[in-house]
Order: C-alpha cells, then sequence, then structure tokens
C-alpha cells in the first residue's frame, strides 16, 4: 500500500523533451519521411509532416532530453526535506550522470521511480534514449523478464486511475483539484521547444522541471493523507 512505502525510498523525476533538431529540414530525407510515416495517425490531412514538427519531442525516435530533475525526500526524526537536482548538458552526459545516480544511490530493491505518467512516457523515453546513445540500461530501467509487480515504478496518474484506465488527467488538472500550488506558473510543456531553441533559456526549463517533481512528490503526499511540503521544506542542490 502506499501508505506503508518509506518515501526516502523514492526517486521522483520529471524529464523535458525537444526535437532533435530546430527544424523539420535539419533532417535526413529518410527520416523526414520516417518521421511523416510515424505521425500519420495523428495528422490525417489537416497538418503536413513539416507542420507537425514541433510536436516531435514527444517520440523518443525523433526528440531528445534536455533536461532530467529528480527529487528526494529526507527525513529526520520530525524535519522533513524534499531536495530537487537536474542533469543538462548533452543528452548523453544527462543520462550518465542519472544512471550514476541510480546506480549509486538508489539500486537496492527497496526503491522506487515515480512520475506522473511516467509509464507511459519518462521511463520508457529516458530508456530509448539510452539505448539510442549506447548506454546500457541500469537495472531500475530494465524491465524484460520482470513481473508487473516487479517493476520498480510508481505513476501518479496511474493511481489517480483507481482502475479507470481509459481516463486521463494532467499534472495540471489534478495538482489543481487536489489544491496543490501549480507548477505552471511561467511555462508549460508547449512552450518549452520554443524557450530552448529561440529563446535558448535553459535555466527557466530546468525551474520549470523541478516545479514538476515537487508537484509529483506532492500528489503522493495528498494520496498518503499527509501535509504538503512546505516552500522552506524544498531545496534545490
Amino acid at each position: 500500500m502506499l501508505s506503508k512505502l518509506n518515501l526516502e525510498h523514492i526517486l521522483f523525476i520529471d524529464i523535458e523533451t525537444v526535437p532533435q533538431f530546430e527544424n523539420f529540414t535539419d533532417l535526413e530525407p529518410e527520416i523526414q519521411d520516417l518521421y511523416a510515416d510515424k505521425t500519420q495517425y495523428q495528422r490525417k490531412e489537416d497538418y503536413t509532416a513539416e507542420e507537425f514538427y514541433d510536436r516531435a519531442g514527444i517520440w523518443a525516435e525523433f526528440g531528445k532530453i534536455i533536461c532530467i530533475s529528480v527529487g528526494y525526500f529526507t527525513i529526520k526524526e520530525t524535519v522533513r526535506s524534499f531536495r530537487t537536482t537536474s542533469f543538462q548538458g548533452s543528452e548523453k552526459n544527462q543520462l550518465l550522470d542519472f544512471k550514476k545516480l541510480l546506480s549509486e544511490h538508489f539500486n537496492k530493491p527497496q526503491h522506487v521511480l515515480c512520475a506522473h505518467n511516467g509509464k507511459e512516457f519518462d521511463f520508457p523515453f529516458i530508456a530509448r534514449r539510452m539505448i539510442i546513445n549506447g548506454i546500457k540500461l541500469p537495472y531500475k530501467l530494465d524491465l524484460f523478464g520482470k513481473k508487473p509487480w516487479e517493476i520498480p515504478h510508481l505513476d501518479t496518474l496511474e493511481l489517480w486511475k483507481f482502475g479507470d484506465y481509459k481516463n486521463f488527467t494532467s499534472l495540471k488538472l489534478l495538482t489543481k483539484i487536489l489544491n496543490i500550488p501549480s507548477p505552471k506558473t511561467d511555462i508549460d510543456g508547449s512552450q518549452v521547444r520554443d524557450v530552448y531553441y529561440i529563446e535558448k533559456d535553459i535555466t527557466r526549463i530546468v525551474e520549470y522541471c523541478e516545479r514538476d517533481v515537487v508537484a509529483v512528490a506532492q500528489i503522493v503526499l495528498r494520496l498518503r493523507n499527509e501535509a504538503l511540503l512546505l516552500n522552506e521544506e524544498v531545496v534545490s542542490v
């Protein structure tokens, strides 16, 4: 049960992704054709593949990770804190640093990874980009041969579904109805591409990504019927 899970055993995660290149025309012709094929079911006849390219960041085959933010609880007697940190720079270095964190600090059987819609997006996206970058998967992301109950992943979207698998609730909506401070105070996911490629403001993206990590942790606290984090309990390191 969620209430029995030790908060210090959870690593909260959020990633930000963008298209692999700034412009569709930067892609090799064959990749352009493959992107057109991949997105046909969504585009239909409404958009050309080039017009649809601003959304390429949602597919690991055509996107890349520009920020991985993590957060974790530390609890000493009655003093609770939540620390966040982020990996940025080249995608391969981000992934290697993230893998090192998992291998050195969150590699025990009791450790779990937690994200909102993580099972559908964050976890598989990270795993696929690791494979593409020639990085061996860490144990927590290598799901081959594992039974469903052996997979060390926690998903706040799945927790909120309560078995209703046709339901999707965004992080923004869930924080609103649970009276959690919204992480979307500056930008949202649809603006990340422009902030990265046009404004070239990675700091702004990192801050946004870390706010999402805090929001996911807050959702877990609400689901456990525990007090939300106060601003002074959250530290970015």
